[in-house]
């Protein structure tokens, strides 16, 4: 695949399977080398298939948890789709921009996901309630509906493995590709069909924004990702899921030695390439911060610039008018800041038509400043000065925030901030998920409900 000039189909994957539409997008790779070209399915054909997932009966648990675990181990190990594991991470890897080793961690990770899948959508079971009744006065643990529609994210192949939860729970799932890295969604739904779900138990739909929508509304509850439009548009459904900018950040206070943390922080700041929800954006000092602004930025600064597909490789890569275009709109957005890295240019041209995407650090000077809230798809940050006085304010809508201080009466105020996803305090990059653990509230709290079921006649002998 790596090395072959003839693109992959990626076929939309139906209830009465693969499906090449007569409409197509070419997939390109971080040079605009075409390599692969995805089916774009007509309004038509995607409501025919949530028509077939509505019908569909719900295959048994046991069932469900095995073809899970069977289909994360042909994902992780197996050719699908004619294409290799190798060929599979080397391909995302040119598609994406992102480093070939953090395609191969998530590809074990999904694999992992997917064997626990059901294990960990049921940490969000509430305690009084069960699978089953086993008499008078149970709580049950039902569905909220029994068709699920996900239109999917590019930025990273991590994203599926919260969507396959679903499955695991039982609902019939709509799947619409990201059509900018699709690749990994076609391989995760082959498997998942491969490993014994029913082609009415999971669908792969690639289709255009409207017909997308037509799949939202279509589905009984639904998991869309996006930017700030998205969140808005969603913010009040009871039955969508967005999925928005993270903004993750670190606050340091006072007595902290910053410079026994400084891992920490750059490893929040630079891990998983800059490119994800959870990476570091902003970082919030209490005092000066220009002596944090230079740590980071001298660290920073000695990350190399390569290719995707090279073993050592740990920025993200975009073709090069992409990445000169986003540098033109990062240094508009960062007047006024004082830069400490990326300044002049965060564009290392790799001299195939595809570039590197430098780090930046810009230090700003009130931790109001619009700029941190700006999330770029690589590794970006604005260090801010925070005082009591600018209370919590700067540190809200965040979907993980790494708290550097010693000071419990804010932690707990920290905690009890319902704007802040996720909070860690001490030692703990913001990237660093734990299995099991929610990573912006658990699926499951938004799939199912309790109810109560009682029936006096299983207690009669």
């Amino acid at each position: 695949m790596a090395g072959s000039p003839t693109p992959v189909h990626l076929d939309a994957l139906g209830p009465k399977g693969p499906y090449r539409a007569q409409a197509r997008e070419v997939v390109h790779d971080v040079t605009g080398r075409p390599v692969a070209e995805l089916s774009m399915v007509p309004r038509l054909y995607a409501r025919r298939g949530m028509a077939a997932l509505r019908r569909a009966e719900t295959a048994p648990l046991d069932e469900r948890v095995r073809a899970l675990a069977e289909a994360g181990r042909l994902f992780a190990t197996a050719t699908v789709n004619g294409m290799s594991v190798d060929e599979y991470q080397h391909a995302v890897a040119r598609v994406s921009g992102l480093p070939i080793s953090i395609v191969r961690e998530a590809t074990r990770n999904t694999a992992t996901g997917l064997a626990g899948a059901y294990g960990f959508a049921a940490q969000a079971r509430p305690r009084g309630s069960r699978d089953a009744s086993n008499g008078a006065g149970t709580a049950v643990w039902i569905r909220r509906g029994d068709v699920f529609a996900v239109l999917t994210a590019g930025n990273h192949p991590g994203v599926h493995v919260q969507w396959v939860e679903a499955l695991a729970l039982g609902y019939r799932v709509a799947v619409r590709p990201s059509r900018r890295e699709p690749l990994s969604a076609h391989r995760l739904v082959t498997a998942l069909h491969e490993a014994g779900f029913g082609r009415d138990q999971v669908i792969l739909l690639p289709s255009d924004h409207g017909v997308a929508d037509d799949l939202v509304e279509g589905a009984d509850l639904a998991m869309v990702y996006g930017g700030d439009a998205v969140m808005d548009k969603y913010r009040a459904s009871t039955t969508v899921l967005p999925h928005g900018p993270g903004r993750a950040k670190i606050l340091i206070t006072a007595d902290t030695d910053v410079m026994r943390h400084l891992d920490t922080i750059v490893d929040s700041i630079s891990q998983e390439a800059g490119a994800g929800c959870v990476n570091t954006t902003a970082v919030f000092v209490e005092g000066d911060p220009a002596p944090v602004a230079k740590a980071v930025a001298d660290r920073l600064a000695d990350l190399p610039s390569l290719p995707p597909e090279d073993d050592r490789a740990v920025l993200p890569v975009k073709r090069l008018d992409a990445a000169l275009a986003l540098e033109k709109h990062l240094h508009a957005e960062a007047a006024g800041a004082t830069p400490w890295l990326g300044g002049d240019t965060i564009v290392a041209d790799l001299g195939d038509g595809a570039a590197a995407l430098r780090p930046a650090v810009f230090q700003l000077d009130r931790a109001d400043a619009p700029q941190a809230r700006l999330e770029m798809p690589f590794p970006c940050v604005w260090i801010a000065p925070w005082s009591r006085a600018d209370g919590l304010a700067p540190l809200r809508d965040t979907i993980v925030l790494t708290a550097l201080t010693s000071d419990q009466a804010l932690v707990r105020r920290l905690l009890d901030e319902p704007t802040i996803g996720n909070l860690h305090v001490g030692d703990h990059p913001t990237h660093v998920l734990v299995p099991g653990l929610p990573h912006d509230g658990y699926l499951g709290e938004f799939l199912m409900r309790s109810k109560t079921f009682t029936n006096a006649a299983w207690g009669l002998s």
